[in-house]
């Protein structure tokens, strides 16, 4: 049976790799391969010597990305997450790179093809995995999770303010039998929720929350972004592009940790110019998708993509 073929656009595609500030012979990490939007544009902007590594969880990703290796020696593909990006490196005999991007989140071909159950405009088997050959399933999570943890987790990962109600009744739900579709769990959302912003459905923030927690997304982002700042050469560059607050604001704040000079005791008598330099540097303000992208690609609305720069201070340890 033929995989079926979706429609990618890959946001922020010309500014993030413009961002990159690529070199023809650097080397540079794609922790989100997607359909390769990103890759092929850095491909382009690389020469002969150059060389790109790519990470993708899925394996319609992965897929897609084989035969783009198979045509492109300076390209390969990694099939597991990013948050292995040092190991994967160091297999790979890659000690710096001169450039990390990431463009996080769920993909556009994963939220149509409504098999992928990540949506709740199709009926389709509860999975939400990005990697469907490893790990739980988010029916199988639900009929085994307990009341409290899956109230959590939809409050903490949905910002739902409905989320003990949601649980209580998923508890109920399952009592009698188990949930098993996107349809089954979207009803039952929509059941308990009272209201909801203009033109969202109820079961958005339930949806998101499951997913980010089935993947594990918000943990996979605190682990990758010091190994990707530590990992970058002198003058290379990070870019990171967001989809919503919770992932935005660990970038922010980890970007704002490691780019701040190091903080000393009251009583330290140094002097600004014999303070410590950071290690990384923001380069520029945030960017956002413009009018005519987001006119063309309503999802870019949300996107926010931050960049920082490699200095050539030394390295400091701060957790994400």
């Amino acid at each position: 049976m033929s995989t079926p073929t979706f429609v990618h656009r890959t946001v922020l595609l010309a500014e993030a790799v413009d961002a990159l500030a690529i070199k023809p012979e650097g080397v540079y990490v794609d922790c989100t391969f997607g359909r390769g939007g990103h890759s092929r544009l850095i491909l382009s902007r690389l020469g002969p010597n150059g060389r790109l590594v790519a990470f993708d969880k899925d394996p319609q990703a992965i897929a897609v990305a084989e035969r783009l290796a198979a045509e492109d020696s300076r390209f390969s593909i990694v099939h597991n997450g990013f948050e292995t990006l040092s190991g994967e490196l160091d297999r790979l005999s890659v000690a710096q790179v001169d450039g990390v991007l990431m463009d996080l989140g769920v993909s556009s071909p994963q939220i149509d093809d409504g098999s992928r159950g990540f949506s709740f405009r199709f009926d389709a088997p509860l999975d939400m995995r990005m990697d469907t050959t490893r790990g739980i399933t988010a029916a199988e999570w639900l009929a085994t999770a307990e009341e409290a943890d899956i109230s959590e987790v939809i409050k903490t990962y949905g910002e739902e303010r409905f989320a003990r109600k949601i649980a209580a009744a998923i508890v109920a739900q399952r009592g009698e039998h188990p949930i098993t579709t996107t349809r089954e769990l979207a009803v039952l959302v929509g059941q308990n929720v009272r209201t909801r912003e203009p033109g969202q459905d109820p079961a958005t923030r339930t949806f998101q929350a499951i997913r980010i927690f089935v993947n594990r997304e918000l943990d996979e982002l605190k682990s990758v972004l010091p190994q990707a700042a530590r990992r970058l050469a002198v003058g290379g560059r990070l870019a990171i592009i967001s989809f919503h607050s919770l992932e935005d604001r660990i970038v922010k704040q980890y970007l704002r940790d490691v780019s701040s000079e190091e903080k000393l005791p009251q009583w330290a008598m140094v002097r600004a110019a014999d303070m410590a330099k950071p290690p990384i540097v923001l380069a520029g303000k945030a960017i956002r998708a413009g009018a005519e992208e987001v006119r063309e690609n309503p999802r870019a609305r949300s996107a926010i993509m931050r960049v920082a720069e490699r200095t050539a201070a030394p390295w400091r340890e701060i957790d994400a």
